[in-house]
């Protein structure tokens, strides 16, 4: 295990599909798992973690009352989502990608396919935030130059 791994909140009710995501990830990334929307959105707000998984079928709140939150809360609404569900239908995922899901994956997945699309995803957030360190970096070596 690295010591900056990345870290995965999986929001999923289904204790089979947790496990496929664990055998699929947990290799690579730390993961942490809620099983309920309302715990999913209390974890994204404690862990701040690099990327969620969030199934759409849910106890108490769905995927899209709980992205819907996460997109408004200022410390979980750059943190992207990747929705997983057994809901194939074309306006099911337009649906969570209009509402601000980075990827859209459907169930029964091919574990290559979610490890693949898990790594572009994180990815993309180790390239934002070295250009965040960077931009950060930068700013202060000109205040002090200036300053």
């Amino acid at each position: 295990m690295q010591e900056n791994q990345n870290t995965i909140l999986i929001v999923e009710d289904n204790k089979l599909g947790v496990r496929i995501l664990q055998e699929i990830l947990g290799g690579d990334y730390k993961l942490h798992i809620a099983t309920n929307g309302q715990e999913g959105i209390d974890m994204a707000r404690l862990l701040k973690p690099d990327l969620i998984i969030l199934d759409v079928v849910l106890p108490l709140k769905d995927g899209y009352d709980v992205i819907k939150e996460l997109k408004a809360i200022p410390e979980t609404e750059r943190i992207p989502i990747i929705f997983v569900t057994a809901l194939s239908h074309p306006d099911d995922e337009r649906r969570g990608l209009i509402m601000g899901g980075a990827d859209y994956i459907n169930k029964p997945y091919d574990p290559t396919i979610v490890k693949l699309r898990v790594d572009i995803q994180i990815r993309m957030v180790n390239l934002v935030n070295t250009v965040s360190t960077l931009t950060d970096e930068k700013a202060s070596l000109e205040a002090r130059l200036n300053g």
